[in-house]
C-alpha cells in the first residue's frame, strides 16, 4: 500500500475515533435533576447612590392565597397576569405542543410563584431617600385593573396603584402577535416636594429546569447580551459566580452604556428582558443560594421626579418560541438578502441589536447562519423540511465542488500512478530516503498532490457540525415532518430491527435507550449501505489490516450514527449519494472505469476464502 493510502488510513481512524468521542460528550448518561427547592425572592432594594438601583431586600413567599387575574389572549400566546404585583407569570405557547400527539399539552413557559419549577417576570420601583419598600409597588402590591379587558394584541391593559402619599403609579401592559410585550411604568408625584426612584424589572427562575438536554451543542441558563457582548452562564456557572456584597449573594453587575437584553434560555424557548435601546442599564445575573433560585435583572438610572411632574419607564419581555424569522424581525434585520430572506416584519418597532445571537449558533457561527436561512428559505419554497435538507445537501455540494473535483481528479491520477510508484518502491527497497525523494519527484513531474484526497473528509467535517447544530438547534426544526414514518427530523429514526420495522407485534425500542442504539432503524441502514458502497468504488487495500479497517467502517458508522437527528442521517445519506455519483463520473472521464460490482465480488470471495483458511487450518500445537 503506497504512503498516501496508509496517510488516509491513519487519517480515517482519527476521524473516526474523534466522532465517537464527540459522540460520547454530546450524550452523557443522564444524571438525576435535583429537586426544585421553591422559595424565597430577592429584589433590588433601595439605592446607596444616585446611580442605578443596587442591593438586595424584600421577599415573594411561596405559597401565597390566590390573587385576581387578567386574561391573555394573542394567536401566539395564552395565560394570565396576576394583579398581585403585577406580574407576568402564566404564560402558555398556544402552536406548541409538548409531543407531537395533537392531542397532548400546549408548552407551558411561564409558571407563579407557588408552583413547581416557578418561572416568571416582576416589574417594580426602587426607593430611596424618605421613601420606604411600602412607598412604592413591589411583588405583593395588589394593583387595580383600571383600563381594557383581555390582554391581546392592540388592546392593552392598565393597572393603577395609589401609595395614599402623593404618588401614584400606573402599568400599562400591550403585547404583540408573537412574544413580546411591553410594559411602561410610571409614576405621578402630587406630594408636594421631589422623590427619587429607580425602575427595575427581573426575571426569577425557581430551582433548575427538570427538563434540561444536558449537552454542551445547545446552551441552556442565563444569556445576555451588553454594549455588543455577548455571554452565556449556565446554572451550575451562575451558582459559581462571587459574591456581591451588595448583592449578599453570587451576581454579576454590569454596567451597559447603550444596549443590551438579559434572561433565560432553554433548547426551543426563552424568557427575556430588554430594556430601552440606546440608554444606560445595570445588567445583573444573580443566585439566591438560600432559595435555590436565579435572577437575571434590569435597573434602570435613579429618576428624580419633581413635584406635580410625571416619570416614565419602559421595558420590553420577549416570552416564547426562539423563532428564526420572530427573532430577526425583533432585531430589525432583513436578513442576508432583503427580499430573499425575508423583510423588516415590525419596522416601527425599535431594533434590539444582537437580537439573533439568543439563537445559539455555536462556534461555526459563520456557518450554521448562512445555512439555517438557506434551510428556511428553501423549505419556504417547498413546504417539506425533509425535502429541504435534502435540497439544502446538493447547494452544498455545488458549492464546494471545485474544490472536491480538484481532489477526486488527484485521487483518480494517484491511481493511474500505481504502477510507476511501484516500480520505485522495488527500486528504492530498504531505501527509504530514495524512495521518499522519488516520490516527491513523481508527484512534481506528474503534477499530483498526495495530500488532495484528504479534503473532502476535512471539508466534511465542519459542515456536518454545522448542520447538526442547525438541525438540534433551531425550533424549526422540531416536530418537522418527512414522509411516512418519519414524523420528527430533530429526533432519531423511530423504526427498528426490533421489531422488523413493524412487522413483529411489539412496540420498538424508545429512542435515546441503549437497545434504540442497538436495534437501528431503516434511515442508519441505508446510511451504512450509501458508505459501503461509495467504498467499494476502489479495490480493497492489499494488507488485510487496512483492508479489515476500512471494511468495518461503513457498518461502525451506521451504528455510531443510528442515534443521531434523522435530519441529519438524510442529509448523510443525500452526500453520500451525491459524491459517490461525483466519484463515478469523475473516474470515467479521466479513464478509469469503476468496476463497482467487481469489487463487491471480490470482498465476498474473500471472506469465503478467509473462512475456508480457519476450517483448514490445524489446532495449534499440532502440524499438518
Amino acid at each position: 500500500m503506497d504512503d498516501n493510502n496508509n496517510k488516509n488510513l491513519i487519517l480515517a481512524t482519527v476521524l473516526s475515533f474523534l466522532v465517537i468521542l464527540v459522540w460520547f460528550v454530546l450524550f452523557p448518561p443522564p444524571e438525576p435533576a435535583p429537586a426544585p427547592d421553591t422559595s424565597e425572592l430577592t429584589l433590588p432594594a433601595q439605592p446607596a447612590a444616585p446611580a442605578t438601583a443596587e442591593g438586595s431586600t424584600g421577599t415573594v413567599a411561596d405559597a401565597e392565597p390566590a390573587a385576581a387575574r387578567l386574561t391573555v389572549d394573542t394567536p401566539s400566546l395564552e395565560g394570565s397576569v396576576s394583579l398581585r404585583g403585577g406580574r407576568i407569570d402564566d404564560i402558555s405557547l398556544k402552536t406548541y405542543r409538548e409531543t407531537l400527539d395533537p392531542n397532548s399539552p400546549i408548552v407551558r413557559l411561564l409558571s407563579p410563584a407557588g408552583e413547581p419549577e416557578a418561572f416568571y417576570a416582576l416589574f417594580g420601583w426602587s426607593p430611596t431617600g424618605s421613601l420606604t419598600a411600602a412607598d412604592v409597588p413591589g411583588p405583593r402590591t395588589e394593583w387595580t385593573q383600571v383600563e381594557g379587558g383581555t390582554l391581546a394584541p392592540g388592546a392593552p391593559v392598565a393597572l393603577q396603584w395609589d401609595n395614599g402619599k402623593g404618588l401614584v403609579f400606573t402599568r400599562r401592559i400591550a403585547v404583540d402577535e408573537k412574544f413580546m410585550f411591553t410594559v411602561t411604568d410610571s409614576v405621578v408625584n402630587t406630594s408636594g416636594g421631589d422623590v427619587a426612584l429607580a425602575p427595575y424589572a427581573q426575571i426569577a427562575r425557581h430551582g433548575i429546569p427538570s427538563d434540561l438536554q444536558k449537552i454542551f451543542v445547545v446552551h441552556e441558563g442565563v444569556i445576555s447580551q451588553a454594549d455588543g457582548t455577548r455571554q452565556e452562564h449556565d446554572y451550575s456557572d451562575v451558582k459559581d459566580l462571587t459574591v456581591v456584597e451588595r448583592e449578599q449573594n453570587p451576581a454579576e453587575v454590569i454596567e451597559a452604556k447603550t444596549d443590551g437584553w438579559i434572561g433565560f434560555t432553554d433548547h426551543y424557548w426563552m424568557a427575556v428582558l430588554v430594556p430601552e435601546q440606546g440608554k444606560p442599564f445595570t445588567q445583573v445575573t444573580k443566585y439566591v443560594a438560600s432559595a435555590d433560585i436565579f435572577q437575571t435583572e434590569v435597573r434602570q438610572p435613579l429618576m428624580t421626579v419633581a413635584a406635580g411632574q410625571t416619570a416614565t419607564t419602559e421595558t420590553r419581555f420577549f416570552a416564547g418560541a426562539k423563532e428564526w424569522a420572530t427573532i430577526r424581525d425583533y432585531e430589525n434585520d432583513p436578513g442576508f438578502i432583503s427580499g430573499l430572506f425575508g423583510t423588516k416584519a415590525n419596522p416601527d418597532e425599535a431594533p434590539i441589536p444582537g437580537f439573533i445571537n439568543s439563537i445559539d449558533w455555536g462556534w461555526f457561527y459563520f456557518l450554521t447562519k448562512p445555512i439555517f436561512a438557506m434551510l428556511h428559505w428553501i423549505h419556504g419554497a417547498i413546504g417539506n423540511m425533509g425535502l429541504a435538507i435534502i435540497a439544502l445537501t446538493f447547494v452544498l455540494k455545488i458549492i464546494v465542488l471545485p474544490l472536491a473535483y480538484k481532489s477526486y481528479v488527484s485521487m483518480a491520477r494517484m491511481k493511474e500512478l500505481q504502477p510507476e510508484m511501484e516500480a520505485i518502491k522495488e527500486r528504492a527497497a530498504g531505501d527509504s530516503q530514495k524512495l521518499q525523494k522519488e516520490m516527491m519527484q513523481l508527484y512534481r513531474d506528474r503534477k499530483v498532490n498526495p495530500a488532495a484526497g484528504c479534503l473532502p473528509i476535512l471539508i466534511q467535517i465542519p459542515i456536518f457540525f454545522s448542520l447538526y447544530k442547525v438541525i438540534f438547534v433551531t425550533i424549526e426544526l422540531r416536530h418537522a415532518p418527512f414522509f411516512g414514518w418519519l414524523k420528527d427530523l430533530s429526533a432519531p429514526d423511530p423504526s427498528s430491527l426490533y421489531n422488523l420495522f413493524g412487522l413483529l407485534p411489539w412496540d420498538a425500542p424508545m429512542p435515546g435507550t441503549v437497545l434504540h442504539l442497538i436495534f437501528i432503524g431503516i434511515l442508519p441502514i441505508i446510511l451504512g449501505i450509501t458508505m459501503w458502497l461509495q467504498q467499494k468504488l476502489n479495490p480493497a487495500p492489499a494488507d488485510p489490516v487496512q483492508a479489515s479497517i476500512f471494511a468495518w467502517m461503513p457498518w461502525v458508522f451506521m451504528f455510531m450514527l443510528g442515534g443521531f437527528a434523522s435530519g441529519l442521517v438524510v442529509y448523510w445519506i443525500t452526500n453520500n449519494l451525491i459524491t459517490f455519483s461525483q466519484q463515478y463520473i469523475i473516474m470515467r472521464s479521466h479513464g478509469h472505469k469503476p468496476d463497482l460490482f467487481g469489487n463487491i465480488r471480490k470482498g465476498f470471495r474473500k471472506k469465503e476464502a478467509a473462512a475456508a483458511a480457519n476450517v483448514n487450518k490445524p489446532p495449534a500445537g499440532k502440524k499438518k
